[in-house]
């Protein structure tokens, strides 16, 4: 299953209004493809329409563009949750509460402390309009750094505010009282960092910073690209698309991302069972279709032996390709020897319908034989004693049928399946 990850540029500050990609401004993401996961196959950078495919996007937000609060979870039903935060967060926000989106931890449990993202939300849903413009839906928005432990500092270029060259270098702090951007020039940045620093903390740059941040540091750090920290963050459990960018699917997205899901690794029980239930159902029915026909061969091979009991001179491979007719055409030529009439000769016939003839009728005009078929003249019939014929022939066997004039008999069964 690929995954695509996004990498989506620090907010400008100078134009808070002014969303980068906005007012015709052209844009572009830096991106990185990864067949499974954890590693790079691919990165570059290009607008959204020439994105690659995925079947599963990521995007990820710089450390500056999220800001994080530590609360208590309110108790509030799922639909007010949100104004509920907003409640909670009224005095710690820098902007107005219908101005930022938030995003809860995903381990945050009602009435327990948790981690809030706050982000800047006409910016962040500028960048997925632009993105969904382009037919690239996301998935996930995690954030590129969250409180955690072991504490995590990383150096990166520092961007100018006014979207020139990078100047300077940023050192990203994360630990479990949060997420501080901190410039290295003069000493803020190690007057809030702990003293001593954490022994277990991991220390990454970006090789631009490398440098300058193993010399600060005083240690050597780990080389670590932005496509490389990007796909690190997007295995995380974080997802900022809560609430009301929350992911709305229908119809064919809807499809797709249960398509996506099943073929997630999470579902990989699921399939596997699947798989190993289709395969015992084919196998099931393949050993009842043996079954069958084993079953069928085995009477098949009783009813050739019947047969080539009751008449030796059979061929046999005329019993297995048609025994009724055989039994027919053998019974019909003993009855025959014996001197002894079938149901389709005419003294049957005769018989039947003298014993089913009405007694208030002359005897028959005139008659008509056919093997199997007696044509008898009935003229001035009314329709009861038509029917009374009928009717008295019918549990014998024999059917009549009335046309204009004649009366025909037939064999519909022999006696023996009365």
């Amino acid at each position: 299953m690929s995954l695509l990850v996004i990498l989506i540029a620090q907010r400008r500050r100078l134009h808070p209004r002014r969303p980068e990609g906005t007012q015709g401004e052209a844009v572009e993401f830096e991106y990185v493809v990864s067949p499974d996961g954890l590693a790079v196959q691919r990165h570059g950078r290009c607008a959204p329409s020439l994105l690659p495919s995925a079947t599963n996007v990521v995007a990820v937000l710089a450390d500056a563009d999220v800001s994080w609060h530590r609360i208590t979870l309110p108790k509030a039903p799922a639909q007010r949750l949100r104004a509920a935060l907003d409640g909670v967060l009224e005095e710690e926000l820098l902007d107005d509460a219908e101005a930022t989106h938030l995003a809860l931890s995903p381990q945050a449990v009602a009435g327990q402390p948790t981690w809030v993202a706050a982000v800047d939300r006409r910016w962040l849903g500028a960048q997925l309009i632009a993105l969904e413009k382009a037919s690239v839906f996301v998935d996930r928005i995690v954030p590129m750094a969250w409180p955690d432990e072991p504490a995590i500092g990383h150096f990166s270029e520092a961007p100018d505010d006014a979207a020139g060259p990078a100047r300077g270098v940023c050192l990203t702090w994360a630990d479990l009282r949060g997420v501080v951007c901190l410039r290295l020039e003069g000493g803020l940045a190690r007057s809030l960092l702990p003293a001593p620093l954490p022994e277990g903390a991991r220390w990454s740059a970006s090789p631009a910073a490398a440098a300058a941040a193993e010399q600060w540091l005083g240690a050597r750090v780990l080389v670590m690209p932005p496509t490389e920290r990007a796909l690190q963050a997007a295995r995380s459990l974080w997802n900022l698309r809560q609430f009301d960018l929350g992911r709305k699917t229908r119809g064919a997205r809807a499809l797709r991302d249960a398509l996506r899901a099943l073929l997630s690794p999470a579902w990989r029980p699921v399939r596997v069972g699947l798989v190993a239930l289709l395969i015992v159902q084919v196998a099931g029915l393949n050993l009842w279709a043996w079954h069958l026909r084993a079953t069928l061969e085995s009477k098949r091979a009783s009813l050739v032996t019947l047969v080539k009991a009751a008449y030796p001179g059979v061929n046999e491979f005329d019993i297995a390709r048609d025994a009724n007719a055989v039994v027919q055409r053998e019974s019909n030529a003993l009855r025959a020897l014996a001197g002894k009439p079938s149901d389709a000769d005419l003294e049957p016939l005769l018989h039947a319908a003298a014993a089913a003839w009405p007694a208030d009728r002359p005897p028959v005009e005139s008659l008509r034989f056919e093997p199997g078929r007696l044509t008898l003249a009935a003229g001035g019939w009314s329709a009861a004693q038509i029917e009374q014929f009928r009717s008295l022939l019918r549990p014998g066997g024999w059917s009549v049928e009335a046309t204009q004039g004649s009366l025909t008999v037939t064999r519909t069964r022999s006696p023996s399946a009365l």
